[in-house]
């Protein structure tokens, strides 16, 4: 998990590169499927961050 949220982190940068400066609005979250489960994310681009929004586990 903590991989997958660090190439979201990279790839946010790369997209947005105007950080605090950015004055449009954040794009809209997403879902990324991972083995046994799934997250929900949202990135926010002012603050540059990439927010974990939900987390699920499927068990197997």
């Amino acid at each position: 998990m903590e991989s997958m949220a660090d190439e979201l982190g990279r790839a946010a940068e790369a997209l947005q590169v105007h950080g605090q400066a950015y004055n449009g609005i954040d794009p809209r979250g997403h879902e990324m499927i991972v083995t046994g489960g799934m997250f929900r994310y949202q990135v926010v681009v002012r603050s540059e961050r990439v927010h974990i929004v939900q987390i699920t586990h499927l068990g197997l």
